[in-house]
């Protein structure tokens, strides 16, 4: 029983209340970005983005003790925390990529592919404890997210064709009807 015990209370190079700080970041930074896929009904939101998030950063968090654990510490062993990083961006970009569909010479999804990209680095950087990191990307995915969005569509950069009975399709069928009369 005292094995059992002991197995399950082995101390951690990070302490408890900094991976709880770390994973309770990635959670609200997740949280964030995926609010705004969820807003905007996309098909990964809130809790997808969340859940990568907090994953990446629990794979971070789970290199750097893998890195000083006294288990590792053998000649033999050869540990590089980069494969994790990898690891986690192909991860990642997998499950990306099966929100993105191609369809009739449209693509959908690829915003949210990328946010779901992004919420795994932020996560990385959270679970790193590179603060500063997370927070900018996380202020800048919202910014692209939100404030460009909205842009975009205000300028008509996307050059999208309004649906019958829009504003812009009765501003051109009162300019045709001004030409002919």
């Amino acid at each position: 029983m005292e094995e059992l015990a002991a197995e399950f209370g082995h101390p951690t190079y990070t302490p408890f209340s900094v991976v709880a700080a770390r994973l309770l970041l990635a959670t609200l930074f997740g949280a964030a970005i995926g609010f705004e896929r969820e807003w905007r009904k996309r098909p990964a939101g809130l809790r997808t983005h969340i859940l990568v998030c907090v994953a990446a950063a629990t794979f971070a968090i789970l290199t750097i003790e893998i890195v000083h654990a006294p288990m590792f510490e053998s000649a033999g062993s050869n540990l590089d925390p980069l494969r994790v990083v990898e690891a986690v961006t192909a991860g990642v970009a997998f499950l990306a990529a099966g929100v993105v569909i191609f369809t009739r010479g449209e693509v959908h999804g690829l915003t949210t592919g990328a946010g779901m990209w992004i919420a795994g680095a932020i996560g990385l950087s959270c679970g790193l404890g590179l603060w500063q990191i997370a927070v900018f990307a996380t202020l800048i995915s919202l910014f692209v997210l939100g404030t460009l969005h909205t842009l975009e569509h205000r300028l008509d950069l996307r050059g999208e064709e309004k649906p019958a009975g829009s504003e812009r399709d009765g501003q051109a069928r009162g300019e045709a009807s001004r030409e002919r009369g």
